[in-house]
């Protein structure tokens, strides 16, 4: 398959998905498990993970999937050179909590590098997809047709940038010590990987995450920015985020616009 039958596949099993997770939430059933780290899981996050690996096995058997559930049930898949990375559901305290920022993320990466990546905000009735090798990326909606593609913001605005912080994580000190010094308009606190879409359609500039995160919860959101224009880095060095680590654990990041980082 090339990479845009590849794109279009991961945007449409992202918001079927997504229209999954929003009949379980009317449905009313969202209680919430615990897994093994002690991090929530709920029928949604399985039923959406179930969807989205048989869509993709069923139309690109020869990629090797990595998908959140399935490891946490023991189904252990050695980086490939290319490979998916799903996280079903993204922000399950949100959605179990009835928040609206919880995100379906679906990634292909390829030699360790964010390839394209969809990604859903059931929510807000949402569907972002992008190719970081063509430079192209888009939102559309998860109930019919249009689109439109988007970018970064090219510069900071004059009052100052515009910064998503993890809402768990809002109040570290690393980040007030990080942002120090930095003009800054705005501390958004938000969830899931919906900051990725905000930064890649120029509604915010920077999200700085100075916390673990896992390669499932990134790859997509990574594919989407860099589309759009702008960039996922480690701090110390500065490069762009790697996927196929061991344990597939992220160190921390920055993923930016068009505005200083």
């Amino acid at each position: 398959m090339t990479d845009k039958e590849l794109l279009e596949l991961a945007a449409r099993l992202a918001a079927e998905a997504g229209h999954a997770i929003m009949g379980i939430r009317r449905a009313g059933d969202v209680r919430v498990e615990r897994k093994s780290d002690r991090s929530p899981v709920t029928v949604a996050d399985r039923i959406a993970e179930a969807l989205i690996v048989e869509g993709l096995r069923a139309a690109a058997p020869d990629l090797p999937i990595v998908a959140e559930e399935e490891y946490e049930a023991g189904i252990r898949v050695p980086p490939a050179p290319r490979f998916w990375l799903v996280d079903a559901l993204d922000g399950t305290r949100g959605f179990a909590e009835d928040s609206d920022e919880f995100a379906v993320c679906i990634g292909l990466v390829v030699d360790g590098r964010a390839h394209l990546g969809a990604l859903a905000l059931p929510a807000h009735g949402e569907v972002f997809a992008g190719c970081a090798a063509t430079g192209t990326a888009w939102k559309g909606s998860m109930t019919g047709p249009g689109r439109h593609a988007i970018r970064v913001r090219a510069a900071a605005p004059p009052a100052g940038v515009t910064v998503l912080a993890s809402r768990r994580h809002a109040d570290d000190l690393r980040l007030g010590a990080w942002l120090a010094g930095r003009p800054v308009a705005q501390l958004r606190p938000s969830s899931s990987a919906l900051k990725f879409c905000r930064v890649a359609e120029g509604m915010a500039d920077l999200y700085p995450r100075l916390g673990p995160t896992m390669e499932w919860d990134t790859a997509a959101g990574q594919a989407l920015v860099e589309a759009a224009g702008g960039a996922v880095e480690t701090l110390t060095p500065r490069a762009p985020l790697r996927y196929g680590k061991a344990g597939w654990l992220n160190p921390d990041f920055i993923c930016h616009g068009g505005a200083a980082a």
